[in-house]
């Protein structure tokens, strides 16, 4: 009876922890969507005004009856990435061009049907690829010869869906140029991101070493094998970042600083691989019971604090002195380190001089200055 009084018992705290659970969850959920709609909210506001303003303009000023795709070609063109826009604008304009002309074409001679839906759609898109198409182009080309086979414009129609396009696309380049300064924010706070991951990835690595903890050092090993997303976010970041202040002259004079980020993807990405592989070896070392030097787990947090400094100096530049000084006080010390004995700890060693190279790159150092900051071993263990 115990035991089915135990297992009851149990049974009766995991309903009454189901709710609480369920409304935690529940209000993280809410939380997110609302942060998504904000980080969003000036981008739906753009589409929206661009869209009307879109219309207005080919409905009142035009003389267009019915310009709907006026409207529809700002919120295609502004669904796009920054750096896209330009090129999307083209597409939208050509597609449209070739699906209503064909479209057109296609009706007077043919009329309408089943059989000259499938062909005209067919025929536009195959037109479309054959001029050098991507995806977008050959898309609304087939959209548009569809409009026109079923919905029979009136004469001078076809120019005016045309015309509607470019309208459209015109207003949705205007209106990026009011860019928000989120993208200008966006790849420092990232790239701070990555650095802080990456410290806190050292630290666990530093602890599991420490305290042979098998679960530490597995975690850390899995947040290292993660950290790459947060590398391609950046990169994404700052591609975006970059298109702005080039493309926008509300925000060129941000094109330094956005431009300094976007330099450091190159270093982070190796800094990034290194770590991966020094983590990994010292969790190989945790599995396997193999010796490490003592000294290893403060080598380690030693690290994690310049990775930290280095955060911070994206946006305290003070922190960079300190950054410098921690990483070629650490450099320093790895040359004069005894040869370690076993394989993993001497990869480990080699890792840790590299990533430092790679790290102080992250401060402003050239790569050849940052080597000088790490001395040579007499052993030969030396960064790549």
């Amino acid at each position: 009876m115990d035991p089915v009084r135990l297992t009851l018992e149990q049974l009766r705290e995991l309903r009454d922890d189901i709710a609480p659970r369920a409304a935690r969850r529940s209000a993280a959920s809410v939380h997110r969507r609302i942060d998504r709609w904000r980080s969003r909210a000036f981008f739906i506001a753009q589409c929206a005004l661009a869209a009307a303003t879109a219309w207005a303009i080919a409905r009142y000023a035009l003389g267009h009856k019915q310009p709907f795709f006026a409207p529809v070609a700002a919120m295609v063109c502004l669904g796009f990435s920054f750096g896209q826009r330009l090129r999307r604008v083209a597409e939208v304009m050509v597609g449209v061009a070739v699906g209503v002309g064909v479209g057109d074409l296609f009706v007077r001679v043919f009329g309408t049907g089943v059989l000259q839906l499938v062909f005209v759609i067919a025929l536009a898109m195959s037109i479309a690829v054959l001029l050098g198409a991507g995806t977008l182009m050959a898309t609304q080309a087939g959209v548009q010869a569809a409009i026109v086979t079923t919905l029979l414009p009136t004469d001078g129609a076809a120019f005016n869906r045309w015309l509607d396009a470019v309208l459209g696309g015109l207003v949705a380049l205007a209106a990026a140029t009011i860019a928000p300064a989120a993208a200008i924010r966006r790849p420092r706070q990232q790239a701070t991101s990555v650095l802080n991951e990456l410290s806190a990835i050292l630290i666990e690595t530093a602890d599991g070493l420490r305290l042979d903890d098998h679960d530490a050092v597995t975690d850390a090993l899995r947040r290292a094998r993660e950290s790459e997303s947060l590398l391609d976010d950046l990169r994404s970041a700052a591609a975006e970042g970059v298109a702005v202040v080039r493309l926008s002259p509300f925000r060129r004079r941000h094109r330094g600083r956005v431009q300094e980020i976007a330099d450091l993807v190159i270093p982070l990405d190796r800094a990034i691989r290194n770590i991966r592989v020094l983590v990994r070896r010292v969790a190989v070392s945790v599995w396997r019971d193999e010796r490490m030097p003592d000294e290893y787990p403060m080598l380690l947090d030693r690290l994690a604090d310049g990775t930290r400094l280095i955060a911070e100096s994206l946006f305290e530049p003070a922190a960079d002195v300190a950054a410098h000084r921690v990483l070629g006080e650490l450099g320093r010390r790895t040359a004069v380190l005894p040869t370690p004995p076993g394989l993993s700890a001497v990869v480990v060693l080699g890792q840790m001089r590299s990533v430092i190279v790679d790290l102080l790159e992250l401060t402003g150092t050239t790569y050849d200055e940052a080597r000088e900051l790490v001395p040579l071993r007499p052993d030969g263990l030396d960064e790549k």
